[in-house]
Order: C-alpha cells, then structure tokens, then sequence
C-alpha cells in the first residue's frame, strides 16, 4: 500500500533559519522565482560556477554565495525550511516543481527590494549620476514599483527628481502616473492634492509579525470520501509542503483504496 513517507527533514529545529537568512533566501530567490528550484536557489546561495548558473547570470544575484562556508545539503535544508513555514512554496511547471513566493514571504521581498532600489538611487545621488536609462525599471513588478515610488514620496527630498523624471518616460501609463504623483509632492511637499501612492511600507510591527514562525501543529480534516474526520499530522503537513501537495482531502484509509484500485486490486 502507498503512503506517504516522511524524511528526515522532520527532526529539523524550528530556529534553522534567522531573520537574516531569510531575507537572503527570498533575495537570491527573486531571481528565479517560477523557473528554478530548490537545487537551483541552493548553487545560488553557494556561490556556485555551475554552467547554468552563470549562463543565466545568477552570480550577479546580490545574495550569491551568501552560504558560502555551508554544503549544498546544509543550504537545501534551509530552504526546505522556507517551504515548511510559508515563506516560499512549490508550484509545477509541467512535472517540474518551481519555487514562488508565499503572500508573506513576497511581503518581505517587496520590502527588502524596494528598500535595494531607494539605496542604489541614494548612491548615485551622492555621486552626482544620472544612468543612461532607466529600462531596468520597466516591466518589474507593479506592487514593486508603487512601493517603491511611496518610499521616495516619504523621504520629502527633491534631489530625486531629476531621476524620476529621466525614468518617467519610458514607462507604461499608470506607473507614468504614479511617478508624476510623487514628482508634484516633492516639488510641493504641502499641496495636499498630492495623493499617496497605493502600497505602503511595512512597518516595524508587521514586518516582526511576518517573520515570526508558527511551529506546525496537527489538524484534524474531514475526509471528502467517507467523511470520517482524521488526523494529518505535522510530519505529513511538512512533506505535502515540500512536495507542493495540496492537503488531503481524503483519509489514510481511503487515499489506500484509492492507491490500491488504479494498481487493480479489489478492497
């Protein structure tokens, strides 16, 4: 009969991963979110000069090698880490299983990423560039972008507008908006016709809240089949995760019929 078997990732401490981890984790998954998995996101991590990593140009990933000193095992065990406590989860393109962000784990990248972006602009402000273009803008995420634009709206600084305004040009028409929004606060920091952009800054509370980890407890779940309720235990919601199964909809005893029925065999 099939069951489900649970690995040795089920001994795993729920401290595996700090605060800091973890954003590097959904930092150098940025890069390949929906086309790349778990092996992938760990020669990542690793600093690794496997061929496709640097055909693809992962090493420029700004968390490339970040667990340089670990193996690969140590790294994989940490990311799987990351799909236990929804940060990331497993989606199939095909039968391949392709990592994505949680709505949490994507919360924090979004933060983190915005908070690159307004770093690298403060750079070139202090050394008085202006870039050629501004095409790596274009077509990045919306959420992203509005975030983005809301942090340079709080900052009030006006030396951000010769760069908004190289950037404006080139983008499609609500994002185009969006930076003339924030191009008329900055001119006007007190017309309070200025609106504020839609996706706000996490605030410190929240983002505590977002890196906080439940530990997995049992859950009792009615099975769809014979409608007897059971157990799913935390080792199975732990394997189902990393596999990017759904939850069960039916029991032990009826997922084993249903097992034994396609091999054939009469219950």
């Amino acid at each position: 009969m099939k069951n489900f078997k649970v690995d040795h990732f089920n001994k795993r401490e729920d401290n595996l991963v700090l605060s800091e981890e973890i954003n590097a984790i959904l930092r150098a998954a940025d890069d390949i979110i929906a086309c790349g998995g778990r092996t992938m996101l760990a020669k990542i991590l690793k600093g690794s000069k496997d061929k496709k990593v640097l055909q693809l140009g992962l090493e420029q990933n700004p968390c490339y090698g970040f667990f340089r000193a670990l193996k690969i095992e140590e790294i994989v065990a940490k990311i799987d880490w990351m799909i236990i406590h929804d940060f990331l989860e497993i989606q199939y393109s095909g039968k391949l299983p392709m990592l994505v962000f949680t709505e949490k784990g994507w919360i924090l990248e979004r933060e983190q990423y915005a908070n690159e972006l307004l770093r690298q602009w403060d750079e070139w402000l202090a050394q008085g560039i202006i870039p050629e273009s501004m095409e790596y803008l274009k077509d990045r995420n919306r959420g992203l972008i509005l975030l983005f634009l809301e942090k340079i709206r709080q900052t009030g600084d006006e030396r951000y507008i010769p760069l908004l305004e190289h950037w404006v040009g080139i983008e499609y028409k609500k994002v185009r908006q969006a930076i003339c929004r924030v191009i008329n606060h900055l001119q006007s920091p007190g017309d309070s016709s200025c609106k504020r952009i839609q996706t706000e800054p996490i605030g410190a509370g929240e983002l505590a809240e977002l890196l906080k980890v439940d530990t997995l407890t049992p859950e009792v779940l009615k099975c769809w089949e014979c409608g007897k309720k059971f157990v799913w235990s935390e080792e199975e919601q732990k394997f189902f995760k990393l596999k990017g199964f759904v939850p069960p909809k039916r029991c032990p005893e009826c997922r084993d019929k249903k097992w034994l029925g396609k091999m054939g065999v009469e219950v």
